[in-house]
């Protein structure tokens, strides 16, 4: 099953374009271990998602330890679920090559998130696991992404629209995905125009303000789908007590109603 596929029956199955990003801060957890606490939020909320994302940082940030509580947490996800590692890797195709082997085969998740910055030879290494997804940085949530993704071209086109056209002629194997803030809903609506059908992974929402509605309106496809809206402070973090899990559970709940609410707002 390639990672589109798995993407699509995880969604169905669950109701669900709800990714919860797996971003543990040992400063804002409760008493326990990490890995305890990873699998407490996924034991709640397998049922509700359609995809994990850890962030690569929080784990490697822990050295050696963290990058063994990253590969028990994959382990720990249900199989029918895809993983997204989100490393942002992007380098010259040998070492790229070593960044997709790393995350594909050593790691084994389903996807990943790289940075188009270097061009076509540091995407080419992860588009060829031509069963696995490959999400481009393509208009990111942050800030300061107009130092560089708002500049124009001679023919008034913005970088990051470039970088959606570069994404479609890239997409040979029907793997490639982007990442689109949802913090700039008028650039989202300008990347779906583009890329119609392409898989859209949106963070920005909840703690970094992003509007849900806006988001859901320009990111979905015609088919109401394929906008993986990912969340993480304001799931795991819904409660520092002991009733975390369950607290996480009534928020990621919240957001997967919220959503397919709004799904269908828009189709109508």
């Amino acid at each position: 099953m390639t990672f589109i596929e798995k993407l699509h029956a995880a969604s169905e199955k669950n109701q669900s374009w709800l990714c919860i990003g797996l971003d543990p801060d040992p400063e804002r957890i409760p008493d326990i271990g990490i890995l305890e606490f990873n699998t407490a939020i996924i034991d709640a909320t397998a049922d509700l998602v359609c995809a994990y994302k850890p962030n690569l940082a929080f784990y490697e940030a822990l050295g050696s330890e963290g990058l063994d509580i990253l590969k028990k947490t994959i382990e720990h996800i249900p199989s029918n679920i895809p993983v997204i590692g989100d490393g942002k890797r992007g380098d010259i195709g040998n070492t790229a090559k070593a960044y997709a082997r790393s995350l594909f085969r050593s790691l084994g998740v389903d996807a990943a998130t790289v940075n188009p910055y270097l061009g076509t030879d540091s995407i080419e290494p992860f588009t060829e696991y031509k069963d696995k997804g490959v999400f481009i940085l393509c208009r990111t949530s942050n800030p300061s992404a107009v130092d560089f993704q708002n500049i124009t071209d001679a023919q008034g086109k913005h970088l990051y629209e470039l970088v959606a056209m570069k994404a479609i002629e890239w997409n040979r194997y029907g793997n490639i995905g982007l990442v689109v803030g949802a913090t700039y809903p008028d650039e989202l609506k300008a990347v779906r125009a583009l890329c119609p059908t392409m898989p859209l992974l949106i963070p920005g929402i909840g703690t970094q303000g992003g509007d849900l509605a806006r988001t859901i309106r320009n990111g979905i496809d015609a088919s109401g789908g394929n906008a993986i809206i990912n969340v993480s402070r304001q799931v795991i973090y819904a409660s520092k007590q002991g009733d975390f899990a369950a607290a996480a559970r009534t928020s990621a709940e919240r957001l997967r109603n919220e959503i397919n609410g709004l799904i269908k707002q828009a189709q109508q």
